[in-house]
């Protein structure tokens, strides 16, 4: 990723969600103290950005801004990718900016609607209390994406529903609520992470598969140890990983909503990892990786003992899905 810069100016806006918003000529009217605001943030940006967000603005409409937010270990949404379409009104700074979450109509998060809504205080479309609130004086956008990082995809997004928050402490039952949500943020973000490889923003199509080539591996094996109990969802590889000597519960509706799932979402990340992209992944892999990861359902060992009736329906359905001839071999190449 070194080559990719984490801030840089673009030409390309064509598939950016406020691209027939507001009047670029007027923003880009040098001497403006519009124009002179929007070149502070830009600065900023370029100074500031951690490791973990990347920003692309445009050269022929500044009031446009996309920006991406990687996920972080210990959460559900460790080595996602988490995209924002971003406009700044013609008040700005005395409004906040307007964004857009590239949902793909996944809602993994209370703040991120499956429409794209983002409902965060700092932008006025949650409320808060006033230092939570947009500060014309204050307010960055530097800040707003730092917030979106710590407070919204966080450890327990479950916490962030209205009025659950302030029980946090106080609720084994809130607890269990919290370990559900997470199985389902961290669905959604596999799902999300699919729908990218397929069609990633423009402006960061290299980005896209490299960050997923980078770590394709790392993802499957979570893959693994979530959907079998061994590990906390979030915490595969991350050194706080809270320890069980008797596993971890995982909901039936998980394992059936992975079960479907990964066949074609490992395909996926073996594709990006052709050797065109640079990268050996073989095909073994999926098969190896969907066996292992049913291997410990009581249902599929009894059915595998018996002829191997459902790991051989589920390579059916993939060699199908992709035109393969029906031999292993074939599968292996």
């Amino acid at each position: 990723m070194k080559e990719f810069k984490r801030f840089d100016v673009v030409m390309d806006d064509t598939d950016h969600r406020f691209r027939d918003s507001n009047n670029g000529k007027y923003f880009n009217d040098s001497r403006s103290s519009l124009y002179k605001t929007i070149m502070r943030e830009w600065k900023i940006l370029e100074k500031n950005l951690p490791e973990s967000i990347y920003v692309r603005v445009y050269e022929r409409r500044i009031d446009l801004m996309r920006a991406v937010i990687v996920g972080a270990q210990g959460t559900p949404y460790h080595d996602g990718l988490f995209f924002f379409d971003i406009v700044f009104p013609f008040d700005f700074p005395d409004h906040p900016p307007k964004l857009h979450y590239h949902s793909f109509g996944y809602r993994l998060n209370p703040n991120l609607y499956s429409n794209g809504t983002v409902c965060l205080s700092l932008l006025n479309t949650w409320h808060g209390k006033m230092p939570e609130m947009w500060d014309p004086s204050k307010s960055t956008m530097l800040q707003v994406l730092h917030s979106i990082q710590a407070l919204v995809l966080n450890e327990k997004p479950f916490f962030n529903e209205p009025g659950v928050g302030g029980f946090a402490n106080f609720s084994m039952n809130l607890e269990k609520k919290s370990c559900v949500y997470n199985e389902k943020a961290y669905f959604s973000t596999c799902k999300t992470t699919h729908q990218l490889l397929r069609r990633p923003p423009r402006n960061f199509e290299e980005f896209v598969s490299c960050h997923f080539r980078q770590r394709a591996a790392r993802i499957i094996e979570a893959n693994r140890q979530y959907v079998s109990g061994r590990v906390r969802i979030g915490y595969y590889s991350c050194e706080s990983a809270p320890s069980s000597s008797s596993g971890v519960h995982v909901s039936q509706e998980f394992k059936h909503l992975m079960k479907d799932f990964s066949p074609g979402f490992v395909y996926a990340l073996r594709r990006n990892c052709s050797p065109s992209n640079g990268v050996g992944f073989r095909c073994t892999t999926a098969y190896i990786v969907v066996r292992w990861n049913y291997a410990h359902d009581d249902t599929i060992k009894k059915s595998e003992s018996k002829g191997g009736g459902f790991f051989k329906t589920v390579m059916d359905k993939i060699k199908k899905s992709f035109g393969w001839k029906n031999n292993i071999g074939k599968f292996n190449q």
